[in-house]
């Protein structure tokens, strides 16, 4: 069994751990549609997510894997039953401590970058859903007329009970690579409540779309294995980068990012699909006439968003939307004093705890404080769009300007996502003279002095 695993690894240009995780991740779908088909109601099922779950992560990582899990999860719940009035912002800082812990003891960043694999992906995941829940149950105790909508929604009233946190935290179809969901959807879910009552109609049928998302990790797969031979990070420090010139090194950094992200499009496909199978996935009907369903709880990316997104702040919105969602939800909004605006610093704080969630790489540091810099540039741009909204013409190049921009300043960005260290990343930003950092900051700084007025439109519906 194991020469099979390394000839099959070897076949497909992975490592032996990587390839058993692709194995027991690719597994999750089927695991997560036999969920439809266990008898005994909730608790049974709660049951079966947590165990699927913790046996996927068994066969996929080892046995420390769990105990790894098992850390966050005992202090989530510990803090919901003794600590109630401050559980949310304990389990905020001691979950991101235990998280920042394992990227540290384990160097996740250099173990990905050189193609391995290790818990702390699963981990990172695990994190976030312990955190929202307990922030929740927090939510749980104050006056409803002051919270905002998110709040309202998601607060949970009374703790759930052990195997109910023991399944929501576990369940595999979102447990290896998200996406991040709310405890009080997974409950509705596990109890045929809200959208999966059957009020509004028999639950519509999960193949097509789960189909869809199978066939889109394929292709997404098959664009990875085709372009990653050609676009290695290694070719940032060989001398044959250096010997081009600018315009040319600029498109490299641009298909360098382009190759790396359908990695992650794959992987989300992948996550996408299991969701949708479970039924998990369902998230209401449409309002087209006739109604359709709509699979979008578990969409984690919008290819097409990505790729031609004509403005970077459209970014979150498009790319790891259930995390992007998280961390407006529970860190930017909650950053926000009332009665006031949120302004740049708020966005820079939420990038840096994305940062820190990702790991204590330099590389993850400048990416995300580029990427509030690349945001608020794109701000910039978006202002000037509405304000000359009449004008058809220079809309329409202002939308263009703001398509190269992002494209610019997001392929630029990326590269110390993907190479981590300081000194790598300054080089390749050195190697463009700097460009995807001097373009925001001109634009702020152009922001500041040419303020646009409202729009006519807008000034209109005032006087009126």
């Amino acid at each position: 069994m194991g020469l099979e695993m390394e000839g099959a690894a070897a076949a497909i240009g992975v490592s032996v751990p990587v390839l058993r995780f692709l194995l027991c991740f690719v597994a999750t779908i089927p695991v997560s549609f036999l969920w439809r088909f266990v008898p005994g109601g909730p608790s049974a099922r709660h049951l079966y997510a947590g165990i699927s779950g913790a046996v996927l992560s068994y066969l996929s990582f080892g046995f420390s894997s769990n105990i790894h899990f098992l850390i966050p999860m005992a202090l989530g719940y510990g803090s919901m039953l003794f600590l109630r009035r401050h559980c949310g912002i304990f389990t905020f800082f001691a979950g991101f401590g235990y998280l920042i812990g394992c990227h540290v003891y384990y160097m996740s960043g250099d173990a990905w970058k050189d193609g391995g694999i290790d818990t702390t992906g699963a981990l990172m995941v695990l994190v976030l859903k312990v955190i929202s829940c307990s922030i929740n149950y927090n939510d749980g105790i104050l006056k409803e007329e002051g919270l905002r909508e998110a709040q309202r929604k998601n607060r949970l009233l009374s703790r759930p009970s052990l195997i109910e946190y023991f399944g929501y935290c576990l369940f595999c179809g979102s447990h290896f690579a998200g996406p991040v969901y709310e405890m009080k959807d997974y409950l509705e879910w596990t109890e045929g409540k809200g959208v999966w009552s059957g009020k509004e109609g028999p639950q519509p049928p999960c193949f097509g779309a789960t189909l869809r998302a199978v066939l889109q990790a394929a292709i997404c797969m098959g664009i990875y294995l085709n372009l990653s031979p050609s676009h290695p990070l290694s070719r940032f420090n060989e001398p044959i980068y250096q010997d081009w010139g600018f315009w040319q090194r600029l498109r490299y950094q641009y298909m360098s990012g382009f190759t790396a992200r359908w990695k992650y499009y794959f992987i989300w496909s992948i996550s996408e699909a299991s969701v949708i199978v479970s039924g998990f996935g369902f998230s209401g009907w449409s309002n087209s006439s006739p109604p359709k369903p709509r699979w979008d709880r578990a969409k984690n990316v919008d290819i097409i968003g990505v790729e031609l997104a004509t403005s970077s702040v459209s970014l979150p919105l498009v790319w790891n939307i259930q995390v992007s969602t998280w961390l407006r939800h529970y860190v930017y909004e909650r950053l926000i004093q009332k009665g006031k605006k949120p302004g740049f610093l708020q966005l820079l704080a939420t990038q840096t705890v994305s940062a820190v969630w990702h790991g204590l790489y330099p590389g993850y540091i400048i990416f995300f404080v580029q990427s509030a810099l690349m945001i608020a540039g794109s701000k910039v741009l978006y202002r000037w769009q509405q304000a000359v909204s009449q004008n058809i013409v220079l809309k329409k190049i202002l939308t263009l300007v703001n398509l190269a921009y992002t494209i610019l300043t997001l392929n630029y960005s990326c590269i110390g996502f993907m190479v981590l260290s300081m000194k790598e990343t300054l080089a390749a930003y050195q190697s463009v003279y700097f460009v995807g950092t001097l373009v925001p900051i001109t634009l702020l700084f152009l922001g500041n002095i040419i303020k646009p007025g409202k729009p006519a439109r807008a000034r209109s519906r005032k006087e009126e």
